[in-house]
């Protein structure tokens, strides 16, 4: 019988993404993490209107966006883009180990 080797699963950070827009609706968090859902990372809006949303993910690179209001966003405060299929870009994060 060979012997059990122990399964490492990576240690997952905290991220936490905002977005500041007093005159929206909804807004949700949107990429390849969570496979693109429109409807699983919702943020949540500060009286001020600053929208924020924490994750956790996993060290990696990954690609997201914001729907805003039924609209696509990038993340002003992240210049890091990569073109998507669709002709226009998403925003990279790269999370460090």
């Amino acid at each position: 019988m060979a012997p059990s080797r122990a399964v490492v699963t990576p240690k997952k950070n905290k991220v936490t993404f905002s977005l500041l827009l007093p005159d929206v609706r909804e807004v949700a968090l949107c990429g390849d993490f969570n496979q693109w859902s429109t409807t699983s990372h919702p943020m949540k809006r500060s009286a001020k209107g600053l929208w924020s949303k924490a994750v956790y993910l996993a060290p990696g690179r990954y690609e997201y966006k914001f729907l805003v209001d039924g609209k696509w966003m990038t993340d002003p405060k992240n210049p890091q883009v990569a073109k998507n299929p669709f002709g226009t870009v998403n925003n990279v994060l790269v999370v460090a180990a």
